[in-house]
C-alpha cells in the first residue's frame, strides 16, 4: 500500500461522498495502491450511515471507524493513523477545504526528495477576522517562546508524511493529545508548502473561539511548563511586596484605610487563586494520564472487503 488517507469526520454526512468522489478522481492512476480510512467522531447525523454506504458501493480501499460517542478531532486522527498500512500517511479534513490537488502535490514533493519526512500545508492567507488572527498570533509567539519545539505559523494537520513518522506519533500514546505539538516534538525533516483552503462543501465549521481556546491551552500545557514557573515567581513578587509594605506602613506610621485592606485582600487572593488555577490545570492532565484510559473506543470498524 503505497499511501492511507486518514479522514476524521464529525457531522460530515452530506460530505463523505463528496469526498470520496473528489479523491478517487485525482488519485485514479494509483489504482489500489491508496486507502481510505474514515473516522466518524461520534456524529450526532447520519455521517456512519454514509460511510456504510461507501463500503457497501465501493472498492475495497474504504475502511470506516465508527467510535462509541465523540472523543474529538485529535481521537480521531491517532484512531486513523493506528489503522493506517500505507508506506506514507496524510491526514485530510472531509469538508473538501483540502482539495486533493493539494494533497497530490504534497505526496509528489515528499516522494520526489527523499530528504524530507514530512509536508505540511499552511495558508500564507486566511479568511478571518482581525480579533481571531490576533489571537492566533499571539499564541504562536507565546508558545514559540516558552516551548523547546518549534510552532510553525499557520501549518495545519494537514500533511503527508512517511511510515516512520506515522510510527512516531503512534508511539506517543498520551491522552491529552495536541497534535501539532507532537509532529514538531517527534522532528523529522519538513517541508513547509503554502495552500489556499477552498469554502467548505456542506455544513458549518464546529470551531469556535472557545474552543480554539482551549485547544491552544492545551497546547501550552502539553508542551510548556512555564505557567507553573510564572505562578511561583508571582507567589515570590506578591509576598516581596507584602513586606515592603509593611515596613513603608510602620515606618510612616499610616493606619491602613478600608479601601487598602480590600485592595490587598482580593489582590492577594486573586493571585493564589491564579496560582492554584495554573497547578489544577497540570494536575488535571495528569491525572487524565495516570488513569491510563483508552484514547478512544471504536464501536465498529468495517470495510468493504469485511466487517468487523
Amino acid at each position: 500500500m503505497k499511501l492511507s488517507i486518514v479522514v476524521p469526520c464529525y457531522n460530515e454526512e452530506k460530505n463523505v461522498s463528496l469526498f470520496y468522489e473528489e479523491f478517487t478522481k485525482v488519485f485514479k492512476k494509483f489504482k489500489d495502491e491508496y486507502e481510505f480510512i474514515f473516522v466518524n467522531d461520534g456524529s450526532k447525523d447520519n455521517t456512519f450511515l454514509e460511510l456504510k454506504k461507501l463500503c457497501d458501493t465501493k472498492n475495497s480501499n474504504i475502511k470506516a471507524i465508527n467510535f462509541s460517542r465523540n472523543f474529538g478531532k485529535e481521537a480521531a486522527m491517532y484512531a486513523g493513523l493506528c489503522e493506517a498500512s500505507g508506506d506514507y500517511v496524510s491526514i485530510v479534513d472531509a469538508d473538501l477545504q483540502q482539495r486533493p490537488e493539494v494533497l497530490l502535490e504534497m505526496y509528489n514533493t515528499l516522494i520526489k526528495d527523499d530528504s524530507y519526512d514530512c509536508v505540511a500545508a499552511y495558508q500564507e492567507v486566511r479568511s478571518e477576522g482581525f480579533v481571531l488572527k490576533f489571537f492566533k498570533d499571539a499564541f504562536y509567539k507565546l508558545i514559540n517562546k516558552i516551548s523547546d519545539v518549534e510552532f510553525v505559523r499557520g501549518a495545519s494537520d494537514f500533511r503527508v508524511f512517511k511510515k516512520v513518522v506515522r510510527d512516531s506519533i503512534v508511539s506517543m500514546g498520551e491522552v491529552n493529545r495536541f497534535t501539532k505539538g507532537i509532529f514538531s516534538f517527534v522532528g523529522f525533516k519538513t517541508y513547509y508548502m503554502p495552500y489556499k483552503a477552498c469554502e467548505r462543501a456542506n455544513g458549518v465549521s464546529t470551531w469556535n473561539f472557545f474552543g480554539l481556546f482551549k485547544y491552544a491551552i492545551s497546547g501550552i500545557v502539553a508542551f510548556s511548563t512555564l505557567p507553573l514557573k510564572i505562578s511561583t515567581f508571582l507567589g515570590g513578587l506578591t509576598l516581596m511586596g507584602s513586606f515592603i509594605y509593611l515596613i513603608i506602613a510602620l515606618i510612616l506610621g499610616v493606619n491602613t484605610s478600608l479601601m487598602m485592606l480590600f485592595f490587598i485582600i482580593t489582590f492577594f487572593s486573586g493571585v493564589q487563586l491564579l496560582t492554584i488555577g495554573v497547578f489544577s490545570h497540570y494536575m488535571s492532565v495528569m491525572y487524565s494520564e495516570i488513569k491510563k484510559r483508552p484514547i478512544y473506543i471504536a464501536k465498529e470498524i468495517i470495510s468493504a472487503s469485511k466487517k468487523k
